[in-house]
């Protein structure tokens, strides 16, 4: 999303990442540093200077400060979810220039049931040579969507297992706890 806004705007796009700034006045001389317009990626939070877009991206909302995300300071919140059809057909238009391919039907099905972020959809879109067409691209992300689906069966079924098996080793401690009341009832 953030290279498709600066692709969008013309602007450069600079990542920081805030865990190798060590104090406000490195970070203060990165930001200053950058004389064209451009966008800004900071994954832990600070503040900057006029003419930037600021991104600041967390898996971690709840762990904000309140103050730092109030209006005002952070305009738009935007909550990332995973890519349906719809936003795949606009990827696919920006990154391959087409609005339409005979495999758009697999693509719908797909995308709808397989749980894939549009940055992960877009890295397979992307062509990585000349000699990359849209058919390559897409066929792509045909096979990463169907990896990642046998890996999502997986995790589910390993999951599963280890419920069983949790399971399993509550049912044996409560019949061992009731074999040694009923010892212990014998006993008396």
């Amino acid at each position: 999303m953030i290279s498709a806004i600066a692709n969008f705007l013309e602007y450069d796009v600079y990542d920081l990442e805030l865990t190798t700034v060590k104090d406000n006045s490195d970070l203060k001389r990165l930001l200053l540093d950058t004389k064209r317009k451009s966008i800004i990626v900071i994954e832990d939070i600070d503040s900057c200077s006029d003419e930037k877009i600021m991104v600041f991206t967390t898996n971690f909302v709840e762990n904000l400060d309140p103050a730092l995300i109030r209006r005002g300071r952070m305009d738009n919140h935007i909550e990332m979810g995973y890519c349906r059809f719809e936003a795949f057909k606009v990827l696919a238009k920006n990154y391959l220039e087409i609005e339409w391919h005979e495999l758009y039907g697999e693509m719908e099905r797909l995308v709808e049931e397989i749980d894939m972020s549009p940055a992960d959809v877009a890295e397979n879109l992307m062509p990585k040579s000349d000699e990359e067409d849209a058919e390559v691209c897409l066929r792509r992300l045909v096979k990463s969507l169907e990896e990642e689906r046998e890996n999502s069966s997986k995790l589910a079924e390993e999951e599963e297992e280890k419920k069983a098996e949790l399971e399993a080793r509550r049912k044996k401690k409560m019949k061992k706890k009731a074999d040694l009341e009923v010892k212990e009832k014998a006993a008396d």
